[in-house]
């Protein structure tokens, strides 16, 4: 045999070596691809699960608190705050007073709701709880501290402004709609 037998010899095991090795390396790549693409449709449908349990966990929770927000929003309308908070022989300062508290604390009870409802809504109660605090502060300005109580609550219900229940009332009809759009 002769140097470019040999060679040749050499170059056909190369060129068998080479064709195995790149039929190898397809068939590994296209089985990877496979199992990549199960691992996919696996990873999805564990995805979907989750979502699905986590929908069912936090609908009821997200209700929860649009209700608790309507419900505070309610709460607010000065017939009813003044109507909970006045008693007998309270000066229009006491009333004032207490109308604030309540209003901070309501508000206050009710905070970690927002992280339930978008932030235009929030922003529509925040609106109407910071229109409804001018409204007492100016109805206030107008009375005498020591005056009575109905003085004041009078001059609330008088100056009671559309701008006031019209905030009030857009503040729920945002919550509505979102809890619209849950269902």
């Amino acid at each position: 045999m002769s140097y470019l037998d040999y060679i040749f010899v050499v170059m056909v095991f190369l060129i068998f070596g080479a064709v195995i090795v790149l039929v190898q390396r397809m068939k590994i790549k296209t089985d990877l691809e496979k199992e990549i693409e199960k691992l996919k449709e696996e990873k999805l449908k564990l995805e979907n699960e989750l979502a699905i349990r986590n929908r069912d966990q936090i609908i009821p929770v997200r209700l929860q608190a649009y209700e608790r927000l309507v419900l505070l929003l309610e709460r607010l309308n000065p017939h009813s705050m003044i109507f909970r908070v006045m008693k007998p022989g309270m000066n229009s300062l006491a009333l004032q007073t207490m109308l604030l508290q309540n209003i901070r604390q309501e508000y206050e009870h009710n905070l970690a709701q927002q992280i339930y409802v978008s932030a235009e809504a929030w922003s529509m109660l925040k609106t109407a709880k910071e229109d409804l605090i001018k409204l007492i502060n100016t109805a206030a300005s107008k009375v005498q501290p020591q005056s009575e109580a109905s003085a004041l609550s009078k001059e609330i219900i008088t100056l009671q402004a559309d701008k006031t229940a019209q905030a009030s009332n857009a503040a729920i009809s945002m919550l509505k709609k979102e809890i619209h759009k849950l269902f």
